[in-house]
């Protein structure tokens, strides 16, 4: 089936980075649909997740996480938001930037759960640019040109945040798919990129 025909969910993860003898734990889930090869602007999710007062934070860990300390400490688990959230990541492909990061923390809060359908972005990217100097996300919209869109998408937003990064992440897959020797990719070749 082409990439292009399907109902994909992007999703990020921040999480508290690693810290020695500490689980890294999501502190916050973006989410964003992409269907007929484009990013729909709603609906969306951003929710923050609970990290104990006592969980440390790697102190390089990117994100506004110092600041929302005492509403992490208050916000529900990602297990206890599995009502709200199976819809969204169950049912059809999800797509992240470096996707083994969100799969963990999806499998690290729902083990029974296969979400065995990914779609990589950062592989995506790779491939279709493969002499570009960085491949982190916000890089890659600066250098093709996406960063003024996902500004638009994301107003009050910025990198690093969970909604704005699924976003992101979205936006680089409408781009890769728009381009000619993409726009037919389909989701059973994956793999061999």
């Amino acid at each position: 089936m082409l990439l292009r025909d399907l109902t994909i969910v992007a999703i990020d993860f921040e999480t508290t980075g690693q810290v020695k003898h500490h689980t890294n734990l999501p502190w916050q889930l973006g989410a964003v649909v992409f269907r007929g090869a484009q990013i729909l602007p709603e609906p969306r999710i951003s929710l923050f997740l609970r990290v104990p007062d006592d969980h440390p934070f790697n102190p390089y860990t990117p994100g506004r996480w110092a600041e929302l300390r005492e509403t992490l400490a208050q916000a529900p688990s990602l297990p206890e938001l599995w009502p709200q959230l199976a819809p969204w990541l169950t049912g059809h492909p999800l797509a992240a930037h470096n996707a083994p990061t969100e799969r963990k923390m999806l499998r690290q809060a729902f083990p029974l759960q296969p979400f065995d359908c990914w779609i990589d972005t950062l592989r995506l990217a790779r491939a279709a640019y493969p002499n570009l100097p960085s491949y982190a996300l916000s890089d890659l919209l600066d250098s093709l040109e996406l960063t003024p869109r996902a500004q638009a998408l994301c107003p009050a937003l910025a990198p690093h945040d969970a909604c704005y990064d699924a976003v992101a992440c979205a936006l680089l897959l409408e781009h890769i798919l728009a381009l000619p020797q993409w726009h037919n990719l389909e989701l059973e070749h994956l793999d061999s990129i």
